[in-house]
């Protein structure tokens, strides 16, 4: 599916929460979710994830593309970036390839970005395939990886030569 095709599909699926909820919201599929009211608990979005103004959020968040115009207090991670807008509180670590922090947005904590090599499970996002095939193919072979402390590790370049040599699939 061309990236067009998929902005177009995450841009259909557009879900607003504007009263208080508490627990967890995870998306599969890549999604537009707006959060403008309070929210507790545990955010895994595919796709783009919105942070108003007026909202109030108590979690630990991981999504693609994460903008927080209000207040978030946890740990928040994202696979190609995160923007805090002008009026952003932030209180908590953060973890990204690409920050954008507007003048104006107040941010408490710790930053790491995203470096060269993937774990399993970012590699898995980046990829957008199954944890489990990303395991299957490390492996086999079929994929650019090394073992770390017995866990796998993948080379961002590695990992964009195998893409573009079509090895994918």
């Amino acid at each position: 599916m061309a990236m067009r095709d998929r902005k177009k599909e995450t841009e259909d699926r557009v879900i607003t929460v504007d009263s208080a909820m508490q627990g967890s919201l995870s998306f599969k599929e890549p999604v537009h979710l707006r959060i403008n009211g309070k929210f507790e608990g545990t955010l895994e979005v595919r796709g783009v994830l919105e942070i108003g103004d007026e909202a109030v959020v108590d979690a630990t968040i991981s999504g693609d593309d994460i903008e927080i115009a209000g207040r978030v207090k946890g740990e928040v991670s994202a696979t190609k970036r995160i923007h805090l807008k002008e009026h952003a509180v932030i209180e908590g670590n953060i973890k990204t390839p690409m920050l954008h922090i507007s003048e104006g947005a107040v941010f408490q904590g710790r930053c790491a970005m995203l470096g060269d090599i993937f774990d399993t499970e970012t590699l898995a996002r980046y990829l957008e395939v199954d944890l489990n095939t990303i395991q299957e193919w490390a492996s086999s072979g079929k994929i650019p990886a090394f073992k770390e402390s017995n866990d796998w590790k993948f080379e961002r370049k590695k990992i964009d030569e195998w893409i573009s040599a079509g090895k994918i699939g």
